[in-house]
């Protein structure tokens, strides 16, 4: 009864969240994920994605202009890294758009706080810190990094120094790159699975969930890191994510709906209609960035999976099941 307590209060708070005008962490998130059509391979320019209704996010803001999520009950109001690396992000695509220095400001303000709470971990590694508990497979207990605020966070520093050749921003860049260079066991972010196949993890959790939204984004963050810095380790860690998604992207596939993640339970954990979205866009950022035929053809199938109503209505019936018995 105590599980069956813990779910309803779950989709209770995404109903609030979706079907009334509560603001909650989720109002934040789940926008419509769209690619940016004015960003150009090959250059530091605009992030792949618009991010713009993030930049205009219309929840509590620090007396800084940091964005502060709700958690509502007992995690309330919440700094998170990923958030505010996404915040900067819109507000730099906007700057670039439109040259309004209100957005530059915005802007600086994402990357300035990135600099500051730059925290050493156990091994002596410098992440973005979550400093609250947080309900995933396992509890993930304060303080908890992830791959995704790593790749973020050094997205935003690259164009923060590429604007200003202020130092600091590269070197917080740097300390960042530093956890993707190192695995999970040792402080980092990244796997190495028995196949020698490279994995950037979202949630450090044993064993890993490979969850797929969070992969592809902190790649983008190495891709960046690489073009901006030239570093060759970084062009050859971004080529391992590229060789793990292609020829792992099958196992995100169902027949019917794309993954969330490997969990490792009998069920499969589906991916949210939101992440199916996101899931689409990123694939199609992918092939973009690498001409990879593979990334193209899983965007489009998947795009026809969420344009079938049968298998709109099979994903959801199936993702509900899930969260009732598993998390």
């Amino acid at each position: 009864m105590a599980i069956l307590g813990q779910r309803f209060n779950y989709y209770r708070r995404i109903f609030a969240a979706y079907l009334t005008r509560s603001k909650s962490q989720l109002t934040f998130w789940h926008g419509e994920p769209r690619v940016n059509d004015q960003f150009e391979p090959g250059t530091l320019g605009q992030y792949y994605m618009p991010f713009l209704a993030k930049a205009d996010y219309a929840g509590h803001y620090d007396d800084q202009g940091i964005p502060m999520l709700d958690y509502h009950g007992t995690v309330g109001l919440q700094y998170n890294p990923i958030a505010i690396a996404q915040y900067g992000l819109g507000n730099y695509n906007a700057f670039c758009r439109t040259g309004d220095p209100a957005r530059k400001h915005k802007f600086f303000a994402a990357a300035d706080w990135l600099t500051a709470n730059l925290e050493q971990n156990p091994h002596g590694l410098w992440v973005w810190n979550h400093h609250f508990d947080w309900e995933y497979r396992d509890t993930l207990k304060a303080p908890w990094y992830s791959a995704l605020a790593q790749g973020q966070g050094i997205s935003l520093l690259v164009r923060a120094h590429q604007e200003t050749s202020k130092q600091e921003y590269l070197d917080a860049a740097d300390k960042a790159f530093a956890t993707f260079l190192r695995p999970v066991a040792e402080g980092g972010v990244t796997y190495t699975d028995q196949q020698d196949y490279t994995w950037f993890e979202e949630t450090i959790v044993d064993p890993p969930t490979h969850i797929l939204n969070g992969f592809l984004w902190a790649s983008w963050g190495i891709y960046d890191y690489a073009l901006y810095t030239g570093r060759q380790e970084a062009s050859q860690l971004f080529d391992e994510a590229v060789r793990t998604l292609s020829t792992m992207l099958p196992r995100f596939d169902i027949g019917f709906w794309s993954l969330y993640e490997q969990s490792g339970t009998r069920m499969k954990m589906l991916a949210s209609p939101f992440y199916h979205s996101l899931h689409i866009v990123q694939l199609r950022v992918m092939h973009r960035l690498t001409q990879n035929p593979v990334f193209a053809q899983y965007a489009e199938k998947w795009d026809g999976y969420r344009r079938s109503r049968i298998k709109r209505t099979l994903a959801l019936g199936y993702k509900a099941l899930f969260k009732l018995l598993y998390y």
